[in-house]
């Protein structure tokens, strides 16, 4: 988490170290080439580079940050605004008067998989991983999305009420993976940040039981339809599992309706997955979630709906959000990132936002090496922190008002996962060395989750021209404004910052990078 001086001017940019002095003072990198195109930073029990509490310097100069695939990470700097144009090719103007949405934080999960790694490490590691996610000396994370049971990324097969035919949850209980693990962990998490966390659950099934198929995998859905008893005891459920984490002082912002609803509707579907139709989510929340949260002690908490890919907006928003009685228990629509490319986040993101304006749009889950092709972990790819950047640029420049990475820490094989679905993290652990590798994707999130604080809000950024740069540019609370550059060309362009109430900002944005650059506006 960043400290700043009120009123004052964050804008985040892909800036070189020409027109800016390097502060001493942090903890450097200590950087490892494991045969990919960038580096990971490794840290241990004693030492982990960080950016440190920042506060910004006076009226006329700006604080700068750099990450980029030559092997900056959050590298910070100092330049003077200038009074007159640099004259550079391109410029970026702020335009504050055009409004957006509101930020909501960015973060990770807690699966059994990420728990299981960080209580891998010895004590001190332990601290300083979680440090480096939480703490104001770390990268600020507000938001941490709980897996409601088992995923893939757990050991085992189990949900919460696994006895058959219990329909008043006589059996339900967390298991040993939340007592032992994942609570004791987010409390410890919770302790560390200087804001309350923002947790979100998320169910990847229903007990066997009650589910057509009679297991927690394949294509199946819940039995009878909504109004039944089924449908009414998965709507307990989701009460009893806030229930018992609120006796150890852990509430929940938000619940999703559950994980990848389209995953139950395929055959053979190889984790634990429970299909609904978006006509069937809209009669379970308008009869039985919504109802039930409603008159339960947690009626603030909100509930999310599909918590699948956009590839599904906005025909899902319009069939949920446009039935009166579903809709009136629903605040956002959350949203993973796999095959955004296949569609256009103007016709997805974007769409959904024209018609509903009043249900925000919150990104639930990313994670690099899930594709077959690319599978599994790539240590030091700077290529996947362009697609992080890349990806949450696009979504926030689209109504999007957070970004939830997947498992906060992955073992070198990217697990464990019981179907051996391994993929990528931000944080590596090798639990026999006792260090762990911060990866170029935990810079990428850096650059938006150090500065981008809740309550900040998009505004209007222009370019003067055509440009291979991305951006987006914000106002935070105290005044201050955050403009967010990448970089994924080949070659370093130069630009300049246009504040109106503050002056130039001459800036280079080399090959392959992304910078925060800060300044005070009075």
């Amino acid at each position: 988490m960043v400290l700043l001086l009120p009123s004052a001017l964050v804008v985040a940019l892909v800036v070189s170290a020409a027109d800016v002095t390097l502060c001493a003072g942090i903890n450097r990198c200590v950087a490892r080439n494991l045969g990919h195109d960038s580096v990971v930073c490794e840290c241990n029990s004693t030492y982990c580079d960080g950016v440190g509490p920042v506060s910004l310097p006076p009226l006329g100069q700006y604080s700068t940050y750099l990450s980029s695939m030559a092997g900056s990470r959050m590298e910070p700097g100092l330049g003077q605004v200038q009074v007159n144009s640099t004259g550079a090719g391109l410029r970026l103007t702020i335009v504050p008067y055009q409004k957006y949405q509101r930020i909501k934080g960015f973060g990770g999960a807690m699966t059994d998989a990420a728990a299981i790694n960080i209580l891998s490490l010895s004590a001190g590691a332990q601290e300083q991983l979680l440090r480096q996610y939480f703490s104001k000396e770390g990268i600020g994370y507000s938001v941490v999305r709980v897996p409601m049971a088992s995923c893939d990324f757990s050991t085992r097969l189990y949900t919460y009420a696994d006895t058959p035919g219990d329909y008043d949850l006589k059996s339900f209980a967390l298991a040993p993976e939340d007592v032992k693990m994942k609570i004791p962990l987010l409390q410890r998490a919770q302790a560390l940040s200087s804001v309350p966390l923002s947790l979100l659950g998320s169910a990847w099934s229903a007990p066997a039981w009650m589910k057509t198929n009679g297991a927690l995998i394949g294509k199946g859905s819940l039995k009878g339809q909504a109004g039944g008893k089924e449908h009414k005891t998965w709507a307990q459920y989701y009460i009893r599992f806030l229930e018992e984490y609120a006796k150890y002082n852990l509430t929940f912002w938000a619940l999703t309706t559950g994980n990848e609803p389209s995953a139950g509707q395929i055959t053979n579907y190889s984790f634990q997955a429970l299909g609904f139709t978006p006509e069937e989510q809209r009669d379970w929340v308008a009869m039985d979630l919504g109802p039930a949260l409603q008159s339960s002690a947690h009626p603030h908490t909100h509930i999310l709906t599909l918590d699948d890919n956009r590839l599904l907006l906005p025909h899902w928003a319009r069939v949920v959000l446009s039935d009166v009685h579903a809709a009136r228990y629903i605040h956002g629509v959350a949203v993973h990132w796999y095959l955004d490319s296949f569609v256009p986040a103007e016709a997805s993101l974007g769409a959904t936002h024209q018609l509903y304006p009043e249900y925000y749009l919150f990104g639930t889950e990313a994670c690099a090496g899930w594709r077959s092709a690319d599978r599994g972990v790539k240590l030091g790819s700077w290529d996947r922190a362009e697609q992080y950047a890349h990806d949450i640029l696009e979504d926030l420049n689209h109504y999007v008002v957070g970004w939830t990475d997947w498992n906060l820490a992955l073992d070198q094989t990217g697990g464990p996962n019981w179907v051996k679905n391994f993929v990528d993290s931000p944080v590596i652990v090798d639990a026999k060395r006792d260090v762990f590798y911060k990866q170029p994707t935990f810079y990428s999130m850096a650059h938006f989750s150090a500065f981008l604080w809740e309550g900040s809000q998009r505004v209007g950024v222009s370019a003067s021209g055509k440009t291979q740069l991305e951006f987006s540019a914000f106002v935070r609370a105290d005044g201050s404004v955050v403009l967010i550059v990448l970089n994924r060309s080949s070659s370093a362009i130069q630009f300049e910052g246009w504040d109106p109430a503050v002056g130039y900002i001459p800036c280079t944005a080399p090959a392959h990078s992304l910078l925060t650059v800060a300044w005070n506006t009075h």
